[in-house]
């Protein structure tokens, strides 16, 4: 049976293999699940950490608007 991906988001943050690119993504997935979809959205050799983060209500709502689906992920920044 496949693991759910719960109803929790999570930030990651992305950093190219450079170290001069870092991006912020927002998953709607377990900590664990959103990293692994994070590095597969970005280009190989990037790393990924979870961003510890407690979401206030009006950055819970927000992120909701975004309207993910369990297990998508969505690019928040990009410096």
């Amino acid at each position: 049976m496949a693991e759910s991906f719960g109803q929790e988001f999570t930030l990651v943050e992305a950093t190219s293999d450079t170290g001069s690119t870092t991006e912020i993504w927002l998953a709607l997935a377990k900590p664990n699940q959103a990293v692994t979809l994070v590095l597969a959205a970005v280009p190989e050799g990037w790393t990924a950490q979870i961003l510890p983060a407690e979401l206030s209500e009006k950055q819970q709502r927000m992120f909701e608007e975004v309207e993910l689906k369990p297990g998508e992920i969505f690019r928040l920044s990009h410096e």
